[in-house]
């Protein structure tokens, strides 16, 4: 039995790209609820971002008609010549067809359909071939990854594991997996680790998937290691650092993306996305230096996210110097990682979140009281509130003693 081609509204579209952006479900959730394929969602998803604007600018949307029109016209040119071609092919096979015995006609008739029978449909191999499609196409179902219930067990485990050691590599990834009962080779583990995003903190020849078309800013932050290696930053909003990291749920996944302040330890933005994509990482900049002061140096991996233009373009515009780890080094970006790894063992690990809903609520809940009431022993036992409060308080008491002076 042939298998019909799905065509979807723009409607459609629409409203699926519009419940994707709240925020409220997984992506893979959605895609259940709508017998799609997760894929499908994301070009949607980027394909309506891409043409929000239009909705405002109604010159553009002219000009796309008229473009659209000619290029309607050129096809329509296009096809009255292939038209043209067909009826001359057509008029000599009907000529061939009419020189043939009697007999023979009689048989081609009740076989392809006339007054005494019924219109046959081609075979499924006439069909391909008219479409161009091999058997191989045909019956091809696209595999999600990771998508069966063993799978997500094994990204769970080895979203622990990393977080416990995180210095793990794929190959003492397996052999702790082997412990916990996971019988798996690099092979697979390497595969997790792309899907997830992490990467173990060592120099290694690969590590967070880039776009190799955008340009990687150096690491800045080797100025201020001190003796033994480790970047130490004296005063707040010198060094920002941002990065995301995976949420499991019941269904599907989420993504966490954050911004730091290195000094206080202070999380100066937060956002939970059920796609992980540039919009994801420009929104928490921009909620971030729209509550606080903008840094000298924001630091982050060399992922697509972080590299892409936009991105890059809001730190220019606002005079911030740009940093990225160096190549295989993520632990150069540290401070947000230990923020991440303090997050799932206090927060996400032991609540199990089921839905994005739950665990934007309950990360909302943890950063709230990991900003004011947690206390850090990086930062004298304080909290990264009342150390970033603090030096506010003392940078408005120096303007004032200048403004004595001054007078």
């Amino acid at each position: 039995m042939s298998r019909k081609r799905r065509n979807f509204t723009a409607e459609f579209k629409a409203k699926v790209v519009l419940e994707l952006l709240e925020g409220d479900k997984t992506i893979n959730e959605i895609a259940s609820k709508y017998d799609l394929l997760p894929k499908s969602l994301q070009q949607w998803k980027k394909q309506f971002l891409e043409n929000a604007v239009l909705a405002f600018d109604k010159s553009a949307v002219v000009q796309e008609y008229k473009e659209e029109i000619k290029t309607l016209k050129k096809a329509k040119d296009a096809i009255e010549k292939k038209l043209g071609e067909v009826i001359v092919e057509r008029d000599w096979a009907v000529g061939k067809l009419q020189s043939l015995d009697l007999s023979i006609k009689r048989e081609i008739v009740d076989s392809e359909g006339g007054v005494q029978a019924q219109i046959k449909v081609p075979s499924l191999n006439k069909r391909l071939e008219l479409l161009g499609m091999s058997k191989t196409a045909y019956y091809y179902k696209p595999v999600i990854p990771f998508n069966s219930q063993m799978h997500k067990k094994l990204l769970d485990a080895i979203d622990e594991i990393h977080t416990e050691y995180p210095y793990y590599g794929t190959r003492r990834m397996v052999v702790e997996l082997k412990k916990r009962g996971f019988n798996v080779g690099r092979k697979l583990v390497k595969k997790a680790y792309e899907y997830l995003g992490i990467q173990a903190l060592y120099p290694k020849p690969k590590t967070t998937i880039a776009n190799r078309l955008d340009y990687k800013y150096p690491y800045l932050l080797d100025k201020f290691k001190d003796d033994e290696g480790l970047v130490q930053i004296d005063k707040p909003n010198v060094v920002w650092s941002g990065d995301i990291t995976y949420i499991k749920l019941e269904i599907g996944f989420a993504y966490l993306c954050a911004i730091i302040d290195w000094h206080t330890k202070k999380i100066i933005s937060w956002k939970i996305s059920n796609t992980i994509d540039v919009n994801l990482t420009t929104s928490v900049l921009k909620d971030a230096l729209s509550k606080y002061p903008k840094p000298k140096i924001f630091n982050s991996d060399q992922g697509s996210q972080y590299t892409a233009k936009e991105h890059i373009q809001i730190l220019k515009d606002n005079g911030i110097s740009i940093s990225m780890d160096a190549k295989g080094r993520s632990i150069d970006n540290i401070a947000i990682e230990r923020f991440f790894r303090t997050l799932k063992y206090e927060d996400i690990y032991p609540k199990s979140y089921n839905t994005i809903k739950e665990a934007r609520d309950g990360i909302a809940e943890y950063i709230n009281i990991y900003n004011s009431k947690r206390i850090h022993s990086s930062i004298g036992y304080k909290t990264p509130d009342e150390v970033y409060n603090d030096w506010i308080e003392s940078c408005n008491i120096a303007k004032v003693q200048l403004l004595q002076n001054v007078a």
